[in-house]
């Protein structure tokens, strides 16, 4: 062999070795990428947040004003993390007192439903009071280029699961990332309030748009205080404990993806002023203050308990000895959680405001699978990601003393989008001249009349994946399987029993029923991918053939 053949062989040879090199790191070069791609700079330093201040006197006593309106929304909370319901989380071993509180000295609707089983689209639900076919809104929002990286990680790290797909073509037709969100023609909650004369505050995650227009200051709020990214706290931080899931591609996105940064009024980035579930509650008690002489509406939408997981030092000391560690680290954060609804309950005691102001707690899906903590939706099938009930069965409770009595159960199934219109029944405020899908909760709330639903029926959907509830029937079609389940959540409210064979007619008059609600459907932009998601095994157990699943879009 001539000189320059053995060097094209050797050079061949290193090739293909760099390529068999590169293919077994695959999935740590495209986190590498994500983790160095260019970023716009975040200060360190965290500016004062310098809340809008109400008048120094009140024109009239807090009993005679309009009532304040309060809406804590966490993220991916399971039903079964509240010890109201009879569990808690780690077994009960981390109570939820102050939430629990809400459920005793409020209204407890315990057939309460999130508007989807994924985060944006049940925001947008619950700001507007309208479902996706009317707003359009119905993936949630994500950078370009996500979906490739997600599908592309999970089928190196979960080779046992059915392969999902992701669609470049879908892709590119989709906005840019910050245009991605609630249209400017709707009209949101705090626009409505905004007309009644309250002052609007926004704190946490927001996720319905970030460019002007889209953001909360372009959608009725006063003020914003936003989570930017999405570190509860910087990953080497002394006072932090970190719990990475490495067995699930989102988990190893945000890792690589996220820093702890914030914005204020449409500030540039700074590092917030400390855990971010700690710092917003207290920058919560302040706009409270701040506005205490005024009828106001604050929306604090928590993170908690979505990963990345991270608690502080001091939850994690205080929770004890939990097994495994992600679960000891959850568990902080829902104390956490449950330590913002207390602080904020208690301020409105010192100011004098608890009376008339009214309280509402959710969650804006069930929780997720892919977290490895197979409890925290039990006893229901399934988790975010998937319309079983264990994705959108949520807490649902409201607090008013000076409307609502103390400690009323309801149990007729009620949504996110039944909450535009009973803050406008409570405050008095006027609708907007449009179809608003929800209904008034205050009649079955104050006991004074019943709860009234077109075809008492509760719809949900994700690009091909949709289900109604009509009475005590539910009905599910996953149309990129051709799977159809029905179930009936009176005799069997944790979906174990498929009676689509045994009942065809009742099937056949609930899918009527969604192909009614998809008329005339409207849809912003289309899903680029499609994931494969385990019904009853969550994402810490392996897939095997015959397991049920779904696929959902985004």
């Amino acid at each position: 062999m001539r000189t320059w053949q053995k060097f094209a062989a050797g050079f061949l040879v290193l090739i293909v070795a760099a390529i068999a090199v590169a293919l077994s790191f695959r999935t740590e070069l495209i986190l590498w990428a994500v983790k160095n791609r260019d970023l716009p700079e975040v200060a360190a330093e965290t500016p004062e947040i310098n809340w809008q201040q109400g008048p120094d006197f009140a024109s009239q006593p807090a009993s005679d004003r309009p009532p304040n309106v309060i809406l804590i929304l966490a993220d991916d909370l399971g039903i079964n993390d509240i010890s109201a319901f009879g569990g808690g989380v780690a077994g009960g071993l981390v109570p939820t007192p102050n939430i629990d509180r809400l459920a005793t000295e409020g209204v407890n609707f315990v057939n309460g439903y999130a508007g989807n089983a994924t985060c944006s689209p049940s925001r947008a639900m619950l700001m507007t009071g309208r479902y996706a076919t009317n707003t359009g809104f119905e993936f949630t929002p994500t950078p370009a280029g996500m979906g490739r990286v997600v599908t592309s990680v999970s089928g190196d790290i979960r080779p046992d699961l059915p392969a999902g797909d992701f669609s470049s073509e879908a892709d590119g037709r989709r906005p840019v990332y910050e245009d991605q969100g609630l249209p400017t023609q709707e009209v949101t909650v705090a626009e409505m309030l905004g007309q009644a004369g309250y002052h609007n505050v926004h704190i946490g995650k927001w996720h319905l748009g970030v460019s002007p227009g889209i953001d909360p200051l372009g959608q009725g709020f006063d003020e914003s205080l936003l989570m930017s990214e999405g570190m509860y706290l910087p990953e080497d931080s002394p006072e932090v404990v970190n719990a990475r899931v490495d067995f699930d591609p989102i988990d190893r996105f945000l890792w690589a993806s996220q820093r702890f940064a914030g914005s204020f009024n449409r500030s540039e980035l700074f590092a917030p002023g400390g855990y971010l579930t700690d710092w917003w509650t207290e920058e919560a008690l302040r706009a409270i203050e701040a506005n205490r002489n005024r009828p106001f509406f604050l929306y604090l939408g928590h993170w908690a308990p979505h990963t990345p997981l991270q608690a502080t030092r001091a939850d994690y000391e205080a929770v004890g000895d939990i097994q495994p560690h992600r679960l000891r680290v959850y568990a902080s954060m829902i104390r956490a959680l449950d330590r913002s609804v207390g602080e904020i309950l208690d301020r409105l005691e010192e100011e004098g405001l608890a009376e008339n102001t009214v309280v509402i707690f959710s969650s804006d899906n069930g929780g997720a699978g892919y977290i490895g903590l197979p409890e925290v939706n039990a006893p229901y099938r399934g988790w975010k990601l998937t319309l079983f009930e264990g994705g959108l069965r949520v807490p649902f409770m409201m607090r008013w003393p000076a409307g609502l009595p103390a400690g009323r159960v309801v149990e007729q199934p009620v949504t996110h989008i039944d909450i535009f219109r009973t803050i406008a029944s409570i405050t008095g405020a006027e609708l907007p001249e449009r179809e608003i899908d929800g209904v008034d909760l205050l009649p079955v709330a104050s006991g004074s009349g019943p709860l009234e639903r077109v075809n008492d029926a509760i719809f949900w959907q994700s690009g091909t994946y949709w289900a109604v509830r009509a009475g005590d029937w539910k009905f599910q079609i996953d149309q990129s399987q051709d799977k159809s389940w029905l179930f009936n959540l009176a005799s069997d409210p944790t979906e174990q029993f498929n009676l689509i064979d045994q009942h065809p007619d009742i099937a056949e008059r609930l899918l009527g029923l969604l192909n009614a609600h998809h008329e005339g459907r409207r849809q912003l932009y289309p899903a680029v991918t499609s994931m494969p998601v385990m019904i009853d095994k969550s994402l810490a157990e392996e897939y095997e053939e015959g397991d049920e699943l779904v696929f959902w879009p985004n």
